[in-house]
């Protein structure tokens, strides 16, 4: 059985800036792995245009769902500066407040590496520490 779990910020000109993909699937194959990768970005990709609809529309951080392709919801969350936090899952046991309590603790976090010195704002976050610490989020409130 697969548990499909991506999650994605998306910085200004729609650039990730950081991706982690918490999938747990039967399958060892690399090749069907990279495939399911490249269609999670491309659904979340293709969802960014909604979110970009909704956010004018509510005053709210958190847009809960703003798209579904077949069995996969797509949450969103999008910052004050204007960062959008995606979210790609299946039959998560998670309800809308653990995702909602997932991107307040994620925001925690982003903004600590955005007051980094030696962070370039709107590039790739490369910190093992930072995908660690979201990998923990992530199986605290979504796994």
């Amino acid at each position: 059985m697969a548990v499909v779990c991506y999650f994605v910020i998306v910085g200004h000109n729609d650039h990730p800036v950081f991706e982690i993909d918490l999938s747990k699937s039967s399958e060892s194959q690399a090749a069907k792995q990279e495939d399911k990768r490249h269609l999670n970005q491309f659904i979340v990709h293709a969802a960014l245009d909604l979110v970009d609809e909704m956010k004018w529309q509510s005053s709210n951080l958190y847009l809960k769902t703003v798209d579904r392709f077949n069995e996969l919801t797509i949450n969103a969350f999008v910052t004050a500066s204007q960062m959008r936090f995606m979210l790609l899952h299946d039959n998560l046991r998670a309800t809308d407040d653990a995702i909602k309590l997932f991107f307040m603790e994620v925001y925690e976090l982003f903004i600590k590496a955005e007051l980094n010195p030696f962070y370039v704002p709107n590039t790739t976050i490369k910190s093992q520490n930072f995908r660690y610490r979201a990998t923990a989020v992530a199986k605290k409130h979504l796994l």
